[in-house]
């Protein structure tokens, strides 16, 4: 009984957005109702005041921008909560896939007057191909922004949703008087001032009743009254199961930098968000109420903390109970291990915990023996699946910068690209190495890693390459493959799981050699068997 209690009471959601929409701090705010932390810190001008509790690596606080994924969890009105807060950064876009394969549903934050950016476009689509569940939080109202009746038209067009506004702001910018609750029926006024933790909130039973006159005035009421008219022409009716089918999005507004619409927001949320959901593996669909323990890695993070050179594997338990000093089974090395001090988190504070249960983020401490994407189980084979690597934009060659110091690079390196922060591509003429990234800014990043945490030092040389696609042939004994890996030898590559990767050096050369052997196919995909 306990058991499905406790798979009940969770919800485990990623929050995903544009850089800058106000992620981290909406993560925060929630924490802060969550009594998880006293006061919260913005993420401001990257001058970081109180720095924000979930970014915990130096170049996140130089630079005031989040790029790991950082997993928290606190208790809210006996619902256990696990957010996953992501990068919005565009460099570190595949850090935020992979974490969308361990979340049950999602929030997203748009700017009130940005609208829909880019970045949220193509996080969303991954959403979308996957069904998750998602909530629209539109963010710092109190500054001047698009009306809301067009961001709502945008949200639908851009992200090709179907929206349905719970809440409704009452003006906006300096006219911004707060927001009606329309899933809560009521008003909730907002006072501007910072220092107040939760404003009140007023109970309107009617819309029309002249009680919402006097609070906000004759003008904004009436206004408002046009409105929630038109919002019920205009929208469907909020339908939970639609929600949860990822068919209808419903939409909430407020500022999280001054604490305002988020209570409502996370009330409706652990109404509506949907427990933990079935996962599939390439064997079967595995039910989180089953009683056998699996689970998989979607995220390796070395030196969390660099007083001590640890690496964590962050796990989701799919099903079961997750139980500390157990023997599970790894399912790729075939062998059993167990694990002595399971971490849960508060983002920098970690804590052992004996007994996990399907939803939970686990990390375990690990010393090489985890790639992402591997499943940990009591002893059944299973693979999950849906944690590719991307074809990378960008490419160089690294190189050694400190001969005296060249193991430290090599398994700082190997350590970095077990953990996903980019490629490595090996090539197979003379064995030199090829980083592969989706944003620039990684280069920095590993640089700045290898640096600090290895006391490794390496330099950048640019490579001309258009793509990386992974070769996959009908038939390696025929001839045309054997012509094919002779004549573009220079441009053959392996990447970490020595599969055969062909760099091409234009759109041009990549379209040409797909016509001249038609037996081989290119993926962009590292995940194509």
């Amino acid at each position: 009984m306990k058991f499905t209690e406790e798979i009940k009471r969770r919800r485990t959601f990623g929050i995903i957005s544009h850089p800058d929409a106000g992620k981290t701090t909406l993560t925060e705010k929630l924490l802060l109702f969550g009594g998880a932390i006293q006061e919260a810190g913005a993420v401001k001008s990257n001058k970081i005041k109180k720095g924000a509790t979930s970014d915990f690596m130096e170049i996140e606080r130089q630079r005031g921008i989040s790029v790991a994924t950082s997993v928290l969890a606190f208790e809210y009105n006996g619902i256990k909560i696990n957010i996953l807060d992501t990068p919005g950064h565009k460099d570190f876009a595949e850090d935020t896939y992979r974490t969308l394969t361990a979340v049950d549903s999602v929030i997203v934050v748009i700017d009130v007057a940005k609208g829909v950016e880019e970045q949220t476009e193509k996080l969303v689509e991954v959403c979308r191909m996957r069904n998750i569940p998602m909530i629209v939080f539109v963010n710092k109202l109190d500054r001047e922004g698009k009306d809301a009746f067009e961001l709502l038209d945008e949200i639908e067009q851009k992200l090709k949703l179907t929206v349905t506004p719970l809440s409704f702001p009452i003006g906006m910018g300096y006219e911004f008087k707060g927001i009606y609750n329309i899933w809560e029926k009521n008003i909730n006024l907002f006072s501007g001032d910072k220092r107040k933790n939760i404003e009140e909130t007023i109970e309107i039973s009617d819309i029309n009743s002249p009680e919402i006159n006097k609070i906000v005035g004759d003008k904004s009421a009436d206004t408002l009254r046009e409105e929630l008219e038109l919002v019920e022409g205009i929208y469907p009716e909020f339908n939970k199961e639609n929600y949860l089918e990822g068919k209808l999005q419903p939409v909430f507004f407020g500022s999280a930098l001054n604490n305002f619409g988020v209570r409502e927001l996370l009330d409706c949320f652990i109404d509506i968000a949907p427990i933990p959901r079935p996962k599939k593996s390439e064997e079967r669909l595995v039910k989180p109420n089953e009683k056998e323990f699996t689970g998989f890695v979607f995220k390796i993070h070395a030196n969390m903390d660099p007083k001590h050179r640890d690496r964590l594997a962050f796990i989701k338990i799919v099903s079961g109970e997750f139980k500390r000093n157990t023997p599970y089974l790894h399912v790729r090395n075939n062998k059993k291990m167990k694990f002595s001090s399971p971490n849960a988190f508060f983002a920098e504070k970690k804590e052992i915990v004996d007994i996990s249960y399907p939803g939970d983020i686990v990390g375990l401490h690990d010393t090489g023996n985890f790639k992402i994407g591997d499943t940990l189980t009591e002893g059944e084979i299973i693979n999950y699946k849906g944690i590719p690597s991307f074809s990378p934009e960008h490419f160089r060659y690294i190189n050694n910068a400190d001969p005296l110091k060249s193991k430290q690079l090599y398994k700082g390196i190997d350590q970095l690209m077990d953990e996903g922060v980019a490629q490595l591509f090996t090539l197979e003429l003379n064995g030199r190495k090829v980083i592969g990234t989706v944003g620039a800014l990684q280069y920095e990043v590993i640089q700045y890693r290898l640096e600090h945490e290895y006391g490794a030092k390496c330099t950048y040389e640019n490579l001309n390459v258009y793509k990386a696609c992974w070769v996959d042939p009908e038939d390696e004994k025929n001839e045309e493959f054997k012509e094919f890996t002779r004549v573009k030898q220079r441009f053959l590559a392996k990447d970490k799981h020595d599969q055969l990767v062909f760099l091409a050096d234009s759109a041009f050369s990549l379209q040409m050699t797909e016509q001249k052997y038609p037996s081989i196919k290119f993926h962009y995909v590292s995940e194509f068997k």
